[in-house]
């Protein structure tokens, strides 16, 4: 009989990781154990080694900041791909919330909260694969619900997709980065799909009449996942293997742009901008932003710094 492998842990550092376990079931059912590390760095040092798809970060960090823990895991080829939870007391300054969000933070819960939340939120981001590489230009129908604000349903179409995220382009404007739940179809596909979503960027390479906005996946059904990989391995989607060359670097206003070096795709060229914070930046330090095409490698190369004179 095989042996059933154990999930990977839930790492956590800046609270009390036993007080975690009691507070949230699903960790138990699911036979996920807590890893608790004493410093951020300890926690930097080992997300790459243990394969954790979790990191739970509380606001009493002695060695950095709550922020800058978040942007340093966001940053690292070898971190970023984990989903964060940011739980703080109620007494914290309320930037807190708007600080972890911005580093790069999947979602910021206060304490003390109903136990009931905490353990829906904990389910919610153990499901969520993580960044990849690329996104394959994709466009559907989508019907979004903000989960706040005055904005009801809205019917707007998707650009690109993958299984982290959307490029979304709305009729209306979607005001202070709301949560939206989404319906939304794919190519060749009968059923609506769904999906939870947070915007996370203006997207201003959407066109008039539409807004554009990036949107994270923060929860997606397994039946959900299982079309958008099928779409996406159907299409071949090209990605880069091991650590990608950067060709160039673009600085605008507090930023650092990385454009890497093109890679063949079914569609001809494919080149990935990453960006980095201008003051913390160093090679290989940006997160995945924007894919470009082209038809050769010299258009791809020049289409990726056009892109960025003009919308960042």
């Amino acid at each position: 009989m095989q042996a059933i492998s154990a999930p990977p842990p839930v790492l956590v550092a800046g609270l009390d990781g036993r007080s975690l376990l009691l507070e949230t079931p699903v960790l138990r059912r699911t036979g996920h154990v807590i890893d608790e590390k004493p410093t951020a760095r300890a926690l930097l040092g080992a997300i790459p080694e243990s394969s954790a798809r979790l990191v739970v970060l509380g606001n009493r960090l002695p060695d950095l900041p709550l922020p800058d823990t978040i942007f340093r895991i966001r940053s690292g080829p070898t971190t970023r791909h984990v989903s964060i939870l940011a739980l703080i007391p109620m007494a914290d300054p309320s930037e807190v919330d708007q600080l972890a969000l911005e580093a790069g933070a999947n979602a910021v819960l206060r304490r003390p909260l109903d136990q009931g939340r905490l353990d829906s939120w904990m389910a919610k981001l153990l499901s969520v694969p993580r960044r990849v590489e690329t996104r394959v230009a994709v466009q559907g129908h989508v019907v979004g619900t903000p989960t706040k604000g005055v904005v009801g349903h809205f019917s707007g179409l998707t650009r690109n997709i993958s299984i982290n995220g959307m490029l979304l382009a709305s009729p209306t404007r979607l005001a202070e980065r709301p949560e939206v739940e989404l319906e939304f179809s794919l190519p060749e596909g009968r059923a609506m799909l769904r999906a939870l979503g947070r915007v996370v960027r203006d997207a201003p390479e959407i066109g008039w009449p539409y807004l554009g906005y990036g949107v994270e996946f923060l929860f997606v059904p397994p039946d959900s996942i299982e079309a958008i990989a099928g779409m996406l391995v159907g299409r071949r989607l090209v990605t880069y293997e091991g650590t990608p060359t950067i060709r160039s670097t673009v600085r605008r206003e507090a930023w650092i742009y990385e454009i890497l070096e093109p890679i063949p795709s079914p569609l001809g060229w494919q080149s990935e901008i990453r960006r980095a914070p201008r003051d913390d930046w160093r090679p290989g330090r940006g997160s995945p932003f924007y894919v470009v095409e082209g038809r050769s490698r010299e258009e791809t190369l020049a289409e990726a710094r056009a892109f960025i004179l003009r919308h960042c």
